[in-house]
């Protein structure tokens, strides 16, 4: 099965574009009363909700001076003990006032999240390296299926909240390079070679741990890279250290593909048009494995079952691929060639329940995330029994998921200008997170 490259125009919504995705909606004839009451409320809702969408997130904690100075006084290394040490004895929180920016729900532990996300606005720096020539260094690109990686070097190259030019002083150091611009410079097409593209990655680190002292202090395990490419993981194999030790944020987040979980970060595939536009235009990836198995087992087999492969000019004509995810109850969102998609943040942006086919797959922001709240896993085993498995779901349990989607948007936006909580900061705060993992506090 091969998935159409057209992409159609939007009829009913020309900000958007028609993709070549899998989707289901189960409004059934036999639950319309139970439909048309879900869709009373979720218009009732969408009144109060769409309010959150333009609300700013709290002001930053104010901290003391003399916490200042003591914070000032330690070691990067202390103070990562410090932030440890705090976060285990994290304040509970509520979800009242100024904490209700955090919906609990949505989160694995509200209140150990907010205490973390508090201390590395306080502590984080962050090196950037200076080294490396353009395009694979230092040049990000912001449109396309890889846009995540080029999003996160774009902001953080540019913020000057978190960045430090001491290097010193910093907690962590950033590889910036981008693993699209590298497969376009070194890649040979339809040669199947990536070990250029490994060599070169390993020469880049070798030369950063000769030049400068700080990789060699901790074999790498303060060091990380953030790449969107599906060959992220094996790009990283000729050099041991930066595929064990350093912490990598990757799209391509498979536990059988050089992912460690609890050291690795799972990275948002977010698909972006318009470069200028990043919540605008937003398509997805044209990929296949176990879309024809879904499209094996429901294509035109179910009338509450709306499996398609490309969307044909009849149905894209009557309804666009967005509205189709805007009017549905549940989003499939099966895996591509790797296990990783960008329908995943399109049924958030889309305000629909995402339904996660992809088995080993490390969900995005795990760390703090609860996907449980607000989207279904199943295994590709049960594909056949997709439909059973949805409409078990009762009517009280998604409508929770479905308002979970909503509060959780917020964190998976790409702002041009970086407000806190949003995708800039929940990937940054992962990979903070994730190295304090590795910090072990000695024994008293």
């Amino acid at each position: 099965m091969h998935f159409s490259k057209n992409l159609t125009e939007a009829r009913l919504d020309k900000s958007q574009l028609v993709t070549s995705a899998p989707f289901v909606s189960l409004n059934s004839s036999i639950e319309a009363k139970e439909s048309a009451r879900v869709l009373r409320m979720r218009q009732n809702r969408r009144k109060t909700i769409d309010v959150l969408k333009v609300v700013h997130p709290p002001p930053r904690r104010s901290v003391p001076r003399h916490l200042q100075r003591y914070l000032q006084s330690l070691s990067s290394h202390e103070a990562l003990l410090y932030a440890k040490r705090e976060i285990e004895h994290a304040p509970l929180v509520g979800n009242v006032g100024n904490d209700s920016y955090l919906y609990a729900p949505v989160f694995r532990n509200n209140s150990i999240f907010k205490r973390s996300y508090e201390l590395m606005e306080m502590i984080l720096k962050v090196y950037i390296y200076r080294d490396g020539k353009k395009p694979i260094f230092h040049q990000p690109r912001l449109n396309g299926i890889y846009a995540s990686e080029g999003w996160f070097m774009k902001l953080m190259e540019a913020n000057r909240e978190f960045v430090t030019k001491e290097p010193e002083r910093a907690h962590l150091f950033y590889l910036p390079y981008s693993s699209r611009q590298l497969e376009l410079a070194l890649y040979v097409r339809n040669s199947h070679n990536l070990r250029p593209l490994s060599k070169f990655l390993r020469d880049y680190v070798n030369m950063i741990a000769s030049k400068y002292p700080f990789w060699n202090r901790t074999h790498g395990s303060d060091h990380f890279l953030v790449a969107c490419h599906d060959w992220g993981p094996f790009i990283t194999t000729e050099h041991v250290e930066l595929k064990d030790i350093a912490i990598k944020a990757l799209c391509n987040a498979d536990l059988k593909e050089n992912f460690v979980a609890g050291k690795d970060v799972s990275l948002p595939e977010t698909a972006i048009r318009i470069a200028s536009k990043p919540l605008r235009n937003i398509g997805g990836g044209i990929r296949v494995s176990v879309r024809p198995k879904l499209l094996k087992h429901w294509l035109n087999k179910d009338a509450d079952m709306r499996i398609y492969g490309p969307l044909s000019r009849r149905v894209s004509k009557s309804m666009s691929y967005v509205r189709h995810m805007k009017s549905s109850k549940y989003c499939i969102c099966p895996m591509g060639y790797e296990v990783n998609s960008p329908r995943i943040v399109e049924a958030i942006y889309y305000e629909c329940v995402p339904v996660i086919i992809a088995d080993n797959f490390v969900l995005p922001l795990s760390e703090v995330l609860e996907w449980n709240a607000f989207s279904v896993t199943v295994a590709e085993i049960d594909i056949p029994k997709l439909k059973e498995i949805l409409l078990a779901i009762p009517l009280k349990r998604y409508l929770q998921m479905l308002m979970n989607v909503k509060m959780v948007q917020k964190h998976f936006l790409w702002n041009p200008n970086p407000m806190r909580y949003d995708l800039f900061h929940m990937i940054l705060h992962s990979i903070w997170y994730n190295r304090l993992n590795q910090i072990q506090i000695p024994q008293s």
